[in-house]
């Protein structure tokens, strides 16, 4: 399984020489494995993967965690949505009074957007799911609601023995310097348990937390101790606050792997990366 970091940035897209490194596209990560790819959210990053040269399979499945603005920021200028030859599958979070179809229908319609979604030429499929497992040619997907301001799925991608998870808006406990001790009351757990790569919102350091508990949003301690009592063999730190300068980021970390030391790996999500898994 190979991953592909599109969009690793939080919030709204940055673009300044400050934050160049780490890189300002909202979220978006490219899961491939031989010939097969999903695409996790449809943020900023989206817009840069070469669907020309790589996607020649005509059906195209892209899989948002939630609908707020940073991770839907780049759907309207995906390629395939315009191209009548493509059968774009879009799945989404159910359990809203709306549907996910109607919701999406607000970001993609006049005044936000010229064009209006019924009129866009692809083959374009809805998927509402909650709770579930389903497969997506030779990838296994769980899909789970986690701890986030309105319906926001995390989800679990299994291929060839090895699992990626992907929570990148998580607020796991809310207004606590620790987890609950029962794992059963801690969101997301079962879906990141022996994964091998965890990719996880880490939006805030400690300090900056304490004034933005129930956000929705995670510091970088919490996530390593989520990552620790899941038993991961990989962490990447995800959905960089866009104040955060490459200097800034790369201090959180620093701090945090000073202060505790922790028997997984641990980096930081670096736009334009690939990992092999």
């Amino acid at each position: 399984m190979k991953i592909k970091l599109h969009g690793v940035r939080g919030s709204y897209p940055t673009a300044n020489k400050e934050n160049a490194h780490y890189g300002g596209n909202t979220p978006c990560v490219e899961v491939i494995e031989g010939d097969q790819r999903i695409i996790l959210d449809a943020g900023t990053g989206i817009i840069g993967i070469d669907f020309d040269n790589y996607y020649q399979n005509p059906r195209i499945d892209i899989l948002l965690t939630h609908l707020h603005m940073d991770h839907i920021q780049g759907l309207g200028f995906c390629k395939p949505l315009f191209n009548p030859k493509k059968e774009v599958h879009i799945w989404g979070p159910g359990g809203s009074t709306h549907s996910l179809l109607s919701r999406l229908n607000r970001f993609l319609s006049p005044p936000l957007f010229p064009v209006v979604l019924r009129d866009i030429p692809c083959k374009l499929v809805i998927h509402e799911i909650t709770n579930s497992t389903f497969e997506l040619g030779n990838f296994k997907i769980t899909s789970e609601f986690i701890n986030h301001p309105g319906p926001t799925m995390g989800y679990r991608v299994q291929a060839n023995d090895r699992t990626l998870t992907y929570i990148p808006d998580h607020e796991p406990v809310i207004g606590k310097n620790h987890l609950f001790p029962e794992d059963k009351w801690t969101s997301g757990f079962d879906l990141a348990y022996d994964s091998d790569v965890l990719i996880h919102d880490s939006q805030y350091s400690p300090k900056e937390y304490t004034s933005r508990i129930g956000w929705g949003h995670c510091p970088i301690n919490i996530a390593a101790e989520f990552s620790s009592r899941t038993n991961v063999k990989n962490l990447i730190l995800f959905h960089h606050d866009p104040s955060h300068s490459d200097t800034k980021i790369t201090e959180m970390l620093e701090n945090l792997q000073n202060d505790h030391q922790y028997s997984f790996n641990i980096a930081m999500a670096v736009q334009g990366d690939e990992i092999e898994v």
